[in-house]
């Protein structure tokens, strides 16, 4: 392992001046870092310990909204009461991810900066233009069972591996950030990234910004009574998706006022399928017009030698996801 300069800050503002230096990352439960630094995947010069920052409360907002605070472990969240009762798709997200040993120590901000399990990008044996641009997507042509269908591009097919981001981005959380410059906020929906030509880059980040809280809008509680998170695996025990679904819909009679849509697994950023809520709002629940959302959502997919079929996948999915949320009821 490369010799690294360890801080611990004590406050969010030297939090940031630290990160701020060329080759230092944030470290919090480290479970996705530490395994990038044991692989020699990530190499930082300076590692900057934010675990005593005062970022970890889970708050009521007003309006019925949540704040999430970053450092709050996946665990706490998922078992908040606020969390199950008016946002029950993040804990069914959050308890899909990992196994309880990993969210006992994962954070709600380091979920979000979670890199692809892609195995050419941790094989630093092999060209990859998200560990060195520049040098190749070795998936294009190699084994790419579990990469993207969706957002794909000449310089990376990767995906994005976390679960909790398909429910935030479903119920249009905000994420909260301080940098060098100051405070901002970000519509998760604007968080990620497609790979385009800069794949290196997995979200919208300024250099040194921290990730302090993420915010689900009160509107979010319209979807408490029918949510599902579906996560299609290779086993039931603690596996990375092949495909998932947050599915939410809320309802008007017999009839769907509004759906919630968002692929897991199937991109290089959790995929709002906004053409499927589109055709879903003002529809009667029922198979037909599950399958036709799902039809417009992988309209565009493209699969390739080893992965062609996550698009039916992905469309049975969606389907089934929608069937079960359908049938919820308070």
């Amino acid at each position: 392992m490369k010799p690294f300069v360890f801080t611990r800050a004590t406050d969010a503002d030297a939090a940031v001046q630290a990160a701020s230096q060329p080759g230092a990352s944030f470290l919090a439960g480290g479970t996705n870092l530490v395994d990038l630094m044991k692989e020699g995947v990530a190499a930082p010069e300076r590692l900057v310990d934010i675990n005593r920052l005062p970022l970890a409360a889970i708050e009521a907002q007003a309006g019925g909204g949540l704040r999430l605070g970053a450092l709050a472990r996946n665990s706490d969240t998922a078992d908040h009461r606020l969390v199950r009762l008016s946002f029950p798709l993040v804990a069914q997200a959050v308890l899909a991810g990992a196994s309880g040993q990993l969210r006992n120590a994962a954070t709600n901000g380091g979920n979000l900066r979670q890199r692809t399990r892609c195995p050419y990008f941790y094989d630093v044996s092999q060209p990859c233009n998200k560990r060195e641009p520049g040098t190749g997507c070795s998936a294009l042509e190699g084994f790419n069972r579990s990469h993207a269908i969706l957002g794909t591009s000449q310089t990376c097919i990767a995906t994005y591996p976390g679960d909790m981001a398909q429910a935030l981005h479903a119920l249009d959380a905000v994420v909260q950030l301080q940098g060098p410059a100051g405070r901002r906020t970000i519509p998760i929906t604007e968080f990620h990234r497609l790979p385009g030509d800069t794949p290196e880059l997995d979200a919208n980040l300024r250099p040194g910004e921290l990730i302090t809280a993420i915010d689900l809008p009160g509107d979010g509680m319209r979807f408490a009574q029918r949510s599902h998170y579906l996560k299609v695996r290779d086993r039931a025990s603690y596996a990375f998706a092949l495909v998932s679904v947050a599915a939410a819909l809320d309802m008007d009679g017999d009839r769907i006022r509004q759906a919630r849509l968002c692929l897991g697994s199937v991109a290089h950023m959790p995929w709002r399928a906004r053409e499927a809520e589109a055709l879903l709002q003002g529809a009667r629940p029922g198979r037909q017009a599950f399958r036709q959302a799902a039809e417009a959502a992988l309209a565009g997919a493209t699969g390739f030698e080893h992965n062609r079929f996550k698009i039916e996948m992905a469309r049975r999915a969606m389907v089934r996801a929608l069937e079960t949320a359908s049938r919820m009821t308070a």
